[in-house]
Order: C-alpha cells, then sequence, then structure tokens
C-alpha cells in the first residue's frame, strides 16, 4: 500500500475500481440467478424445495452462488442466495448448503469453466425421458434439434449425488466433451449449463417442452417422425447461430415476467 501511495493514487484507484466491478458483477449475478429460480418456479420446473441453481462467480477466486436449501423457488430473492467457495463454505447469506447442491454443481462448474451457469432439475417430462431404459430426447421435433451435438447421458444412477466421487463421476460427460452443455441423469433429472445464466435457462426451458412434445407425441402409441440426419444438422446450426441473443430477450422478458 505504501508503494502505490508513493506513485500517487493511480494504482489505488485501479484496484479499488477492480473491487467495486467484482462486487458489481456479484450484484448482478444475484439479479440473475434469483429471477432465472423464480422463472423455473413459475413453469414449475423444480420440485419441491430441492434442486439448485448455481453460478461461478467472475474473478480469480473459486466463488459460487447458489439457492439455500429451505426456501419455496417463488420465495427467492438475490439477498436470500448464498455466496459459498468451493469447500461448500458459506462466505455470505444464510441457510444450508445441501450436500447433492455442493457435490453436483462445485464438480460441474470445474469440469467445464466454460460453464458459469449450472441449473440441475427434476422436471417432469425431461425426467420421464431419463426413467425409460435408453430414454432418448428424439430428434422429431424442431425444439429438440437445438440440442444436436450438445447433449449427453449418464445411464447409470449412483444413489443421490451426496458425495464428492459420486460428483466427479456425473460431471465426467462434460469434462470429456467440452461442447457437453445438457446432461441427463438416469432416473434422476437433467443438468443444463450455460456460459451465461440466460443461456442455460433458455436451454431448459426448452429442453422441458422438447421433452413435453415427444412424450406427448408418444402418447399416441404411433411410432415419431424422425427427422432425416442432414436437417437435423441444419436446425442446430441454425439455432446456433442466434443462441446468446434469443436466449438473452428471451430470459429479459421472463425477468419482467417474474419481477
Amino acid at each position: 500500500m505504501r508503494t502505490a501511495q508513493s506513485h500517487g493514487t493511480t494504482s489505488g484507484a485501479k484496484n479499488m475500481l477492480t473491487k467495486s466491478d467484482h462486487l458489481q458483477s456479484i450484484a448482478r449475478d444475484r439479479d440473475d440467478l434469483a429471477s432465472a429460480i423464480r422463472a423455473a418456479a413459475y413453469f414449475e420446473l423444480h420440485e419441491g424445495i430441492c434442486n439448485h441453481f448455481s453460478v461461478r462467480c467472475d474473478g480469480p477466486d473459486e466463488l459460487y452462488l447458489i439457492n439455500a436449501y429451505g426456501w419455496h423457488w417463488s420465495e427467492v430473492t438475490p439477498e436470500r442466495l448464498m455466496l459459498i467457495d468451493g469447500d461448500g463454505t458459506v462466505l455470505d447469506g444464510e441457510g444450508e448448503v445441501e450436500a447433492t447442491a455442493r457435490f453436483i454443481h462445485v464438480s460441474a462448474h470445474r469440469a467445464n469453466p466454460r460453464h458459469k451457469a449450472v441449473f440441475h432439475v427434476h422436471c417432469p417430462n425431461a425426467t420421464a425421458i431419463s426413467m425409460l431404459d435408453g430414454g432418448r430426447l428424439e430428434m422429431a421435433h424442431q425444439t429438440a434439434c437445438r440440442f444436436h451435438g450438445r447433449i449427453a447421458y449418464e445411464d447409470h444412477f449412483g444413489g443421490l449425488g451426496s458425495t464428492e466421487e459420486e460428483g466427479d463421476r456425473l460431471a465426467g460427460v462434460t469434462r470429456d466433451d467440452p461442447q457437453i452443455d445438457t446432461l441427463f441423469l438416469a432416473n434422476h433429472g437433467v443438468v443444463c449449463n450455460g456460459e451465461t445464466v440466460a443461456q442455460a435457462f433458455d436451454d431448459l426451458y426448452y429442453l422441458e417442452r422438447a421433452a413435453k412434445q415427444q412424450i406427448l407425441a408418444q402418447s399416441t402409441g404411433k411410432p415419431l417422425k424422425l427427422i432425416p440426419d442432414d436437417v437435423v444438422e441444419l436446425t442446430a446450426q441454425q439455432f446456433r447461430a442466434d443462441f446468446a441473443v434469443y436466449a438473452e430477450k428471451h430470459f429479459e422478458a421472463l425477468k419482467r415476467l417474474v419481477a
């Protein structure tokens, strides 16, 4: 500090600005994450007071925001989120860090640094597909095509994910293939990861819609009309071209809805 002062105030001001920017970044993350959680409640994507959404905070330290166990998702506000470190220690906020939240989420973030947001839920329709023997999201509707090349399946259920070993095992899929953003967990639920909160929620919303469309079609007892592979690839590319822009616009609309 004395050295910085002896050279004027530029260095000190820069450090203060950096700290201020960091705090503002965390505040924005809090606002976005709380809005995403309330939106999930609005669409009934959550299960009771369980399931978790998390965000890795920008900066050199391993810090995460996550919803505390015990609040109904419709009650979550920015102030009711917890700031934790990689060991699950609560640095800011009150509440309990559920074991499954710590191990599934921290492992997922570490597996792919591109994933700022990690959303894990037991949404009804996507979870129903995870309960089928060999269940897959079939490329039978354009909405499903957006996940082509970005989706993977963990076909072994190993319990609640309440240990570091199980969290690491589940995260291994995205660690091995950095392009994977969406993971089906057999007999369990789904994980949607994104570079932003908006992108993770956009994928989660449309994943559940695609699963619902598939289950509804299959309930007729007639075979699905699958989309040809080349058209699936084309459609996926078309979705990816504007994904970030449309995800942000969708999320801004949802934030107004649940404000």
